[in-house]
């Protein structure tokens, strides 16, 4: 398959509000969704945790209790990503799903977040390093790191803190990915920032694309998604006649809207070995930089 060229994407700030039922989240979802498809976008990138405003709809008996809002989230992680693949179709565009909590057999707890297609395909990726509250909550790291082969190039996602550990990316980049998709929830203005820096470091360290998606706006309903700041942003090298800032597309701090940006990937992919600095190519020369020992899983979804 010939490799695409430019990249479409829309990153929702998305508002946490408190919806008195699932039909009430499952209409705010579609009229998000029809948004970002109006952008233009073939790709619409939900941030982390936003699939936690759906235990509002259960009242204070399920979301003042952090054990029961896992349990009852995840039990809805099959029909919320149903409803997801369902606006897919209807609009022809993939989705990377709001991340939420998923229960493994074991008893266990992951932050797992969809990408999905048009079609229908789900690829699932699961956060591989936790923050201190998760460590709180009961959440643990899943695995493995994932490269999804899609008909937009193949994506990667590094959920939230994990874009702030170089290897994770790297490890992704060097099994083919274009584009890295961070979704991202962070209670204060430092935490949007190191999710931010972190982004716009791996696309610079790999010559890539990355895209933030946060949450936004106060829920004081919820122990969990209290507060939530940030700004979404769609993130490149700086490089002449790409962008002198390394900013794509950046939205508006805390204010609840799509911030969209056709990237080049071709243009990209020449700055490999044609670039003003060759930070792809000159990653092997920093002492210690090999072997990697992330192992990466290649997934098919086209």
């Amino acid at each position: 398959m010939a490799l695409p060229q430019v990249l479409k994407v829309a990153s929702a700030q998305y508002p946490i509000g408190q919806p008195a039922s699932l039909a009430e989240w499952e209409a705010k979802i579609a009229s998000w969704v029809a948004e970002g498809a109006a952008t233009g976008a073939e790709l619409l990138v939900f941030p982390e945790y936003a699939a936690i405003e759906q235990a509002a709809c259960f009242g204070p008996e399920v979301y003042n209790d952090l054990t029961t809002t896992l349990e009852r989230v995840a039990e809805l992680a099959p029909s919320r990503v149903a409803h997801h693949a369902a606006l897919a179709k209807k609009h022809g565009v993939h989705i990377l799903v709001g991340s939420g909590p998923a229960k493994h057999a074991d008893g266990r707890f992951v932050n797992a977040t969809q990408l999905v297609t048009p079609s229908g395909l789900v690829g699932v990726q699961e956060k591989l390093i936790m923050t201190p509250f998760e460590h709180g909550w009961g959440v643990t790291a899943g695995s493995p790191l994932r490269v999804f082969e899609t008909a937009l190039g193949k994506i990667a996602i590094l959920i939230c803190y994990d874009s702030e550990f170089p290897l994770l990316a790297r490890a992704a980049v060097e099994a083919g990915a274009d584009a890295i998709l961070v979704p991202s929830c962070t209670e204060r203005v430092s935490g949007y920032h190191r999710v931010r820096t972190g982004s716009q470091a791996r696309a610079l360290e790999n010559t890539i694309v990355t895209v933030q998606s946060p949450t936004v706006g106060d829920a004081p309903w919820s122990p969990a998604v209290d507060f939530n700041v940030g700004a979404a942003g769609i993130y490149v090298p700086p490089e002449q006649g790409v962008s002198d800032t390394g900013v794509i597309a950046e939205g508006t701090l805390n204010h609840p809207m799509w911030v969209y940006a056709a990237v080049d990937l071709a243009a990209l992919r020449r700055l490999r070995t044609s670039g003003e600095m060759r930070n792809f190519g000159d990653w092997p020369a920093q002492p210690g930089a090999e072997p990697l020992k992330h192992t990466v899983e290649s997934v098919k979804l086209i």
